[in-house]
């Protein structure tokens, strides 16, 4: 596989964020349905510490606090995606902890309740990537695990970029040591421009 350099990945990223706008990018949801359900169900309370990894501009967060979750984080390795986040929230934005970093050089004393990926880890295309991956959640995750990538009938690219398709079974087997698997299912996306990916989602409960 594709080992995509860590500087050349950072600027590949900006350089999108800096030069499309939400609908002439394939992941951007109007409504993220899915994640929020997902989100929803495995969360004790609104005080639940959620963190959405590569999350970018997404619209996520908006609708985390418009339901009242007040302890949320989102990381992503571009700057320019999460000011864009920050500007579209105005004054909410400080209700959220932003991080700017690579996934897989996070370093958090945090332990989160929820830790959500929608097509973020499928980019992960190295066995060092996806260790060092495995371990950050091993370490920051106490509760669920929420993955979404490119199924094993999904894209094979994203953003001109090299991806790791997945099922159930390959999911499961990276995640199992710490996590037990609760469920899995695929689902069709549309992107904003009318073409049809396909993801598999997993929740996976802290042993």
């Amino acid at each position: 596989m594709i080992n995509f350099e860590k500087n050349n990945c950072k600027e590949h990223w900006e350089n999108v964020y800096e030069t499309k706008n939400p609908n002439e990018v394939s992941w951007t949801q109007k409504i993220p349905q899915t994640s929020l359900n997902l989100i929803e169900e495995v969360s004790k309370d609104k005080s639940s510490k959620i963190i959405d990894i590569g999350g970018g501009d997404s619209n996520l967060v908006d609708f985390l606090l418009e339901k009242g979750f007040t302890n949320i984080s989102v990381l992503d390795i571009s700057a320019k995606a999460l000011e864009k986040a920050k500007t579209r929230l105005e004054t909410q934005a400080e209700n959220v902890d932003w991080l700017v970093t690579d996934v897989t050089e996070f370093k958090t004393n945090t332990k989160y309740d929820v830790w959500h990926d929608r097509a973020a880890f499928h980019f992960l295309t190295t066995e060092e990537e996806i260790k060092k991956y495995v371990e950050i959640v091993r370490s920051a995750v106490s509760d669920t695990l929420i993955i979404g990538t490119f199924s094993v009938n999904g894209p094979q690219k994203c953003s001109g970029l090299p991806i790791s398709q997945y099922n159930e079974e390959g999911l499961k087997n990276i995640f199992s040591k710490d996590f037990e698997l609760v469920k899995s299912f695929t689902e069709d996306h549309v992107t904003p421009f009318g073409t049809v990916q396909n993801f598999i989602f997993c929740q996976f409960k802290k042993k």
